[in-house]
C-alpha cells in the first residue's frame, strides 16, 4: 500500500519526510511475496517544523507481538511526542483517540454519529 500512501499525502497536501517507524509484529502473515512481519509508520508534514525540536535519539526499529487488527502499539506515539513535544500531531485511519492528538479513523468518536 506504499504507493496508495504516497499518492494520498500529496493529495492532503503534505509532503513526505520520513519512515518514522518499523514496527517488527513477531507474527509471520502470508503476504504475496514474503511472509509479512513488518508495518512502516510514515511522517509527513505539512508546512515547516516550528522549533523546539525534541529527543534527537528516538529509535527506528520497534517489535511487540501485534493485538487487534490494525492496532498500532502506543510505544509509537509516546515516540512522536518525544520528537514533537508541542507540535501538532494527527493520526490517520486511528483506532482511538488519543489526548493532545487529533485523530481521524473509523473506529474512532469523532467519526461516529
Amino acid at each position: 500500500m506504499l504507493p496508495e500512501a504516497m499518492t494520498l499525502i500529496e493529495a492532503w497536501d503534505f509532503k513526505y519526510a520520513t519512515v518514522a517507524f518499523v514496527w517488527m509484529k513477531q507474527a509471520s502473515i502470508p503476504g504475496y511475496y514474503t511472509m509479512s512481519n513488518t508495518e512502516l509508520c510514515l511522517v509527513a508534514k505539512h508546512g515547516r517544523i516550528p522549533r523546539p525540536r525534541g529527543a534527537r535519539n528516538i529509535r527506528q526499529f520497534y517489535s511487540e507481538r501485534r493485538t487487534v487488527h490494525s492496532r498500532k502499539p502506543r510505544e509509537f506515539r509516546n515516540r512522536i511526542e518525544a520528537l514533537f513535544p508541542s507540535q501538532s500531531k494527527i493520526e490517520l485511519f486511528a483506532r482511538n483517540q488519543s489526548p493532545g492528538w487529533d485523530t481521524f479513523g473509523n473506529q474512532t468518536d469523532k467519526f461516529k454519529d
